[in-house]
């Protein structure tokens, strides 16, 4: 039996339970967003840039606060980073919008939102972190 922080993977049943919640929320408001920002093949897929800029966005955000916090509840981290902002961003449509891009004729917008997509993501995580820090620390730690 495989155990993670001393409790046997039978007893964690409450873990799954976070990231199976979250993974529904997340999950259901990318799609609502998709539904909010249609976009058919070969035309700039603006729901899935947002859902993946805004979702690390906020992923960097609670690893900042995860980390400065003293004891992060244990569910915090499955509940919203795996489940809840798992399920909203997602890189696998990203991919196959990329994909249906270039195949529907649109190379310009495969490339352009394949490179920009990755480099969005990266910048938002980064300034998520940064921005999350900078307001949790105390002030005398600012200086």
């Amino acid at each position: 039996m495989i155990r993670s922080r001393g409790r046997p993977a039978a007893e964690r049943w409450d873990v799954l339970l976070a990231v199976a919640a979250g993974g529904a929320i997340g999950s259901g408001a990318r799609y609502a967003l998709s539904l909010a920002f249609p976009a058919l093949p070969g035309e700039f897929p603006v729901a899935t840039l947002l859902a993946n800029v805004i979702g690390c966005t906020l992923i960097g955000a609670l690893m900042a606060a995860i980390t400065e916090a003293t004891t992060p509840h244990r569910l915090l981290r499955p509940f919203f980073g795996v489940g809840l902002l798992g399920g909203f961003t997602t890189f696998s449509t990203y991919v196959v919008d990329v994909i249906d891009a270039g195949t529907a004729g649109s190379g310009a917008v495969a490339v352009l939102y394949g490179l920009g997509t990755v480099l969005a993501a990266l910048i938002a995580v980064i300034s998520g972190l940064i921005v999350t820090r900078a307001l949790i620390r105390p002030r005398d730690a600012r200086s």
